[in-house]
């Protein structure tokens, strides 16, 4: 699946940095995928997800509950850096350590401090401290910035913290390009070859931490983190793949939950075929509401007024096709070109938030009829997280290590991805058969996964506010709907609106739940149901 991270700037999606939900491949980033098969059955509560990462004994790890940061300032006006100390194997600490990267602004006042507010944008591979120094901590409500002292640490394996590292530059710039619609057994060979080279670059670089990136981990190192902070109860604002770690910390410790929202769903308990499919129908999804509103403005590329939506995918798709075979012009200074790979991920990064249709919609209208592929080149590089000198985050290379070792792979197989291309395309014509075979990546991983499909109860927490978006393209709304009610003490919050994730993009009846349950630990009524207005 493509990654699933929370926008950074929730309505102006100029750069568009998407923070939502990621999942890695070719060219394009798909989740939720590790070797082994894909036909694991969902688990029942307290399963081998959980179980199969055993913890050392409260003895072992009290060096580590017993650290407290030492605050530096951090290069950023307001904000405060630490670096805390994790095991890099819970099992057995005296392996080794790994460093996490924390940083925090402190509550503003008045009012008496609640205390700390965790936050996560998502990915997984998205850069909580990132985040909080250019969005949470600036722009969340200024009542709960007042209360709250803002906080946020990158999970092992990303950004700050001791980063995976696997293909860089050129030779991740074809990685990215590589097609996922293969025509023949020679593309198909191309494709399967650029999942094994990055898998074994991953597996050169970062040999050891490569088994230790895992979201029970890292939900793990959150309560090392809340521990240090002084925290009894971890408060905690996860979007996208960062409603996972959240729903994991709770599973692990609930009587530890303090005010939870898991801002734009996944659901524990469906395995990586399902959750890439289900990702792919969000897609669909989200592109007809762009249709819908393309087809109503005079500029629409994709047919004037009238075109249904099923017209407007088909003209896109042969677009796409004719990108395949004859790659247009993009004034990249490193030479590419924008061929079918990219031009998708483009048209899927401008799907994470409506506001990013207009800027989508010039994009797709210089590359059709100008034959000018810059604006869905950059939109593409933004998604990627490519900076203008070549040079990328780790965002992809963490995307993979963490879903490939949380998950079995969806695929194992070139030929079980031809036997699965239908179903994918049925859930979305426009992307399907690309979405299906960028499922195929983590079939290849070096490390064997350590997770399993399972339904998280939390037995015992405190209630947790699960919101889920209506027409979210990254987290399709069932997964809300499914998480709320395996929770024990879940609370649904349902956005009626498109784009991904809820929190903070427009919504007042939204933004005034969520802010009455963090400020006073009340959480939303029953049922309760949020438009954009």
């Amino acid at each position: 699946m493509y990654i699933r991270r929370r926008l950074r700037s929730p309505r102006a999606h100029r750069s568009l940095r998407a923070y939502g939900t990621l999942f890695a491949v070719a060219g394009l980033l798909v989740s939720a995928c590790s070797a082994g098969s894909s036909t694991t059955a969902a688990s029942p509560a307290g399963s081998v997800a959980l179980r199969a990462l055993p913890e050392a004994t409260p003895s072992a790890l009290a060096p580590y509950y017993a650290q407290r940061p030492k605050w530096r300032a951090c290069g950023v006006a307001g904000f405060e850096c630490a670096t805390l100390k994790a095991p890099l194997d819970y099992a057995e600490p005296t392996k080794g350590d790994i460093r996490l990267a924390v940083a925090r602004k402190k509550a503003t006042g008045p009012g008496k401090r609640i205390g700390s507010l965790l936050v996560n944008p998502g990915g997984p591979g998205g850069s909580a401290v990132d985040y909080l120094q250019s969005y949470a901590g600036i722009g969340y409500p200024a009542k709960v910035r007042a209360r709250y002292d803002m906080v946020a640490v990158d999970p092992r394996g990303v950004a700050r913290s001791e980063p995976v590292e696997c293909l860089t530059g050129k030779r991740m710039d074809a990685y990215t390009q590589t097609d996922t619609t293969p025509d023949d057994a020679r593309e198909t060979t191309e494709l399967v070859d650029a999942y094994k080279e990055f898998a074994a670059a991953c597996g050169q670089r970062s040999a050891n931490l490569l088994r230790h990136v895992s979201t029970v981990e890292a939900a793990r190192d959150m309560d090392l983190v809340r521990a240090a902070l002084g925290d009894e109860k971890l408060s905690y604002v996860g979007a996208s793949y960062g409603t996972f770690l959240g729903a994991t910390y709770a599973g692990l410790y609930p009587e530890r939950v303090g005010r939870l929202v898991l801002d734009g769903a996944m659901d524990p308990s469906l395995p990586a075929r399902q959750l890439n499919r289900d990702q792919t129908a969000g897609f669909e999804t989200a592109f007809r509401s762009f249709a819908k509103d393309c087809v109503g403005e005079s500029d629409c590329p994709l047919g004037g007024k009238g075109t249904t939506p099923e017209q407007v995918g088909k003209n896109l798709k042969a677009f796409f096709r004719k990108l395949d075979s004859a790659p247009i012009d993009a004034g990249d200074a490193d030479g590419r070109k924008l061929g079918e790979a990219l031009a998708t991920t483009g048209v899927i990064a401008a799907m994470y938030d409506e506001g990013a249709w207009p800027q989508l919609r010039e994009a797709l209208t210089t590359a059709m009829k100008d034959k000018d592929g810059a604006g869905l080149l950059v939109l593409s590089d933004s998604y990627y997280e490519r900076e203008a000198d070549g040079t990328y985050a780790n965002l992809m290379s963490a995307n993979a290590a963490v879903n490939c070792l949380d998950l079995p792979a969806a695929f194992a197989s070139p030929e079980e991805v031809e036997k699965g291309v239908p179903d994918f395309e049925k859930a979305s014509p426009v992307f399907g058969e690309g979405l299906a075979w960028a499922s195929l990546n983590c079939a290849y991983w070096p490390v064997k996964p350590t997770g399993e499909p399972h339904r998280i109860e939390a037995k015992g927490a405190a209630p947790i506010v699960v919101v889920g978006t209506v027409r979210d393209p990254a987290t399709p709304y069932p997964w809300a709907q499914s998480l709320a009610t395996q929770l024990s003490s879940g609370a649904l919050l349902t956005y009626d609106g498109d784009g991904h994730t809820a929190y903070g993009r427009g919504s007042a009846c939204i933004d005034s739940a969520i802010n009455q349950y963090l400020l006073e630990g009340t959480p939303p009524q029953k049922g309760k149901r949020c438009s954009a207005t």
